[in-house]
């Protein structure tokens, strides 16, 4: 008997498995959408550019101009409550910026941009992980942000604690010594370099590994990556002058 339908005797109803059934579908549609859908995919023939349709290139110049702007203290004056309503319809950020937990960095006052601009995920050390790699995919393919930052900084609380650890067998609590593994690495590298000091060059190369880690990481980002339709590339923030230098 049809589980919508009920019988002769009853009022149709919806069970409550079929109920659940239909809700989860609903909530995993924008995600699972056919290809056709995605907004990553090319505009069809008359139909308007998405605003973050431009080359990588453009978004990272419009990225560095807006550093610059922070950096000299002349920031674009921006009323944060327009464009609420268009917000609610769709999102176009032209970058996606993989950036440390350090409360003393902010991405979107760092390269002055607006509400919507940056698609940001952060994480201390700013390093990639199975969760973070899937959010910057779904910027990527559904909603087609054309390039990828891994934003380090100076002084990184993360990349000083695996020297320490390396360095003077230091014991963390927790889940830390997880996080500290994936910068491991990157000191051990930066522990060659015959200038500089170890820290910057630690924090340095550990972008450096986790930009490579990204061009390489199937299947989609590498894929968008091999096509030339996204970039990714990798900077440091430095907190006392505002600047971000891209390594």
């Amino acid at each position: 008997m049809c589980e919508l339908c009920g019988d002769e005797q009853r009022e149709p109803a919806l069970s409550r498995r079929t109920f659940l059934q239909i809700g989860a579908v609903a909530v995993l549609t924008p995600w699972v959408a056919p290809h056709s859908a995605w907004a990553a995919d090319p505009p069809k023939a008359g139909a308007a550019r998405a605003p973050n349709a431009i080359a990588p290139a453009e978004a990272l110049k419009r990225l560095l101009e807006g550093n610059a702007r922070y950096a000299a203290g002349t920031l674009n004056q921006r009323d944060f409550s327009a464009g609420r309503a268009a917000r609610v319809q769709a999102q176009y950020p032209i970058a996606s910026i993989l950036s440390c937990a350090d409360s003393r960095v902010a991405p979107e006052l760092a390269f002055d941009q607006g509400p919507g601009e940056l698609f940001v995920v952060r994480v201390a050390g700013n390093v990639v992980s199975p969760n973070l790699l899937a959010s910057l995919e779904y910027g990527t393919q559904f909603l087609g942000i054309p390039l990828i930052v891994v934003l380090g900084h100076s002084g990184c609380g993360a990349v000083d604690a695996a020297i320490k650890v390396l360095k003077a067998h230091a014991e963390l609590p927790g889940h830390l010594p997880d996080l500290i593994t994936a910068i491991k690495p990157a000191v051990i590298v930066a522990e060659r370099t015959q200038s500089g000091n170890l820290l910057d060059n630690a924090i340095a190369e550990n972008v450096r590994r986790q930009v490579a880690r990204l061009k390489t990481s199937a299947p989609i980002v590498q894929k968008y990556y091999a096509g030339r339709k996204i970039d990714i590339v990798g900077g440091v923030y430095d907190i006392a002058s505002g600047k971000v230098v891209m390594v």
